[in-house]
């Protein structure tokens, strides 16, 4: 039997910040990270295959969030920042690419929209608030406050980008807190950004928020990370139980060893900890198991700049739902961050399956490329085969933030004061980002 002051269970963002946060705190920390798969990184992938470097889940973070920065700062790591193309954002309206304007006047003056849809948006302003505490699918918020048109053609779309989820089953509060409390705050949403847009004169200039990564793509977080942790790190063994005893818990490995702590951190998809638990404690078992994971498959295609007749300066473009198309959007890599494709190449990435369509993310890897060919010829006017094709496929992908999602986190946080040392984190539960994880891992290490 072995001991440790704290385990950590799962490599991915989350338990490699966590288990960094909390050394830093106190280097003499006796800790274990146990990873049941080769590597670490989780959803965090890049590989490099023929010139292409591709990302086979998140390709960057947002830089309105200090806490990523700021670790790849201590990493001695530098991000670098998304082009001018990253900028130029499109979503399919009516079988046509548009571009989507981020300054107010000329979204309003643009085509997305009809004249009702604009004239039904800017009455948004009029509409009082819910009086009801009410846990609104984004569905029904978004065409309560600005209108049907406008959750069709554009927040269904980036809703599904983010989260390749459902709308009309996903929780508003959960899902884009800071919209659903500008309603909440300033009783509605222009309201409020007007509000915020005031307050913000009376402090600094903030920069823009740009799309950020690294050089060598997103895994060199990940092996930063995992540097700074070496000889802590357990890969390839797998966590199967856990019990608890006179404030001792005992985690139990498939290989048959045992690891004694005063203090267990799961970092893993709440399905993974939901099976560990299931003879611990059957309910949080039950809750975490309760947090859907859609399949979602990654297409990475690569072109030489000329086949695409669209053009290719451009972040990518978004597919909303009523558009009956088999892919939920798609991201120019190469546009966005350099040396991501060789020179007179362009890499396109393609997101297929999710909530709405389970079942096209687990098509054969055949048919997987001819749906992405099919669709992409026609809406980026693309001539010829691609030079070169890459697959991720993930069979439990992204969290879903459902209906309930916060009465099931409270939940959790009553059952969790029973086991004093216990902890969950990741992204199953505030936040699916990677500044998301960071920040929860850095927040988690400083109650820890």
């Amino acid at each position: 039997m072995d001991n440790a002051e704290a385990i950590i269970v799962g490599g991915g963002i989350s338990g490699l910040s966590i288990a960094y946060f909390l050394l830093k705190r106190n280097p003499e920390l006796d800790i274990k990270l146990i990873e049941s798969e080769k590597r670490t990184g989780g959803k965090i992938i890049t590989e490099k295959v023929s010139g292409f470097l591709c990302e086979g889940g998140v390709n960057g973070f947002l830089s309105n969030k200090p806490s990523t920065i700021s670790l790849a700062k201590e990493l001695n790591i530098e991000p670098i920042k998304g082009s001018e193309s990253a900028k130029k954002r499109y979503i399919l309206i009516d079988g046509k690419l548009k571009e989507v304007p981020s300054n107010p006047l000329k979204f309003f003056l643009s085509s997305l929209l009809s004249f009702s849809g604009k004239i039904r948006m800017i009455s948004e302003y009029l509409i009082p608030p819910l009086k009801e505490e009410k846990d609104e699918s984004v569905e029904e918020f978004v065409s309560r406050r600005v209108g049907r048109e406008f959750y069709e053609k554009l927040i269904d779309a980036m809703s599904t980008g983010i989260y390749a989820g459902d709308p009309s089953r996903m929780s508003m509060k959960s899902c884009f807190p800071k919209v659903y409390f500008l309603e909440k705050k300033y009783g509605g949403l222009i309201k409020g950004l007007l509000a915020l847009k005031k307050e913000r004169k009376n402090v600094k200039a903030q920069p823009d928020t740009v799309l950020m990564s690294f050089k060598g793509g997103m895994l060199e977080l990940i092996n930063s990370l995992e540097s700074k942790l070496e000889g802590r790190i357990i890969k390839g063994k797998k966590v199967t139980g856990c019990n608890y005893e006179n404030g001792i818990y005992r985690v139990f490995l498939e290989s048959g060893e045992t690891i004694s702590t005063k203090k267990v951190i799961f970092a893993c998809p709440a399905h993974n900890t939901a099976q560990i638990l299931k003879d611990f404690d059957k309910e949080i078992s039950d809750i975490l198991n309760s947090i859907p994971y859609p399949p979602l498959s990654v297409v990475a295609l690569g072109f030489k700049r000329q086949q695409i007749g669209f053009g290719t300066d451009l972040y990518g473009f978004l597919v909303p739902y009523r558009e009956k198309r088999k892919i939920l959007g798609t991201l120019f890599d190469s546009s966005i961050f350099p040396e991501r494709a060789p020179e007179g190449y362009v890499l396109l990435r393609s997101m297929i399956g999710g909530r709405r369509a389970p079942e096209l993310a687990l098509l054969p890897d055949e048919k997987l490329i001819d749906l992405a060919m099919s669709e992409l010829k026609e809406i980026l006017k693309i001539k010829g085969e691609p030079n070169f094709i890459k697959i991720f496929r993930w069979e439990r992908a992204i969290p879903q933030y459902e209906l309930g999602h916060e009465e099931k986190l409270k939940r959790i946080d009553e059952i969790l004061k029973k086991y004093p040392g216990l902890y969950l984190t990741g992204n199953a539960y505030r936040g699916v980002s990677v500044n998301d994880c960071i920040e929860n891992s850095l927040k988690l290490s400083e109650k820890i």
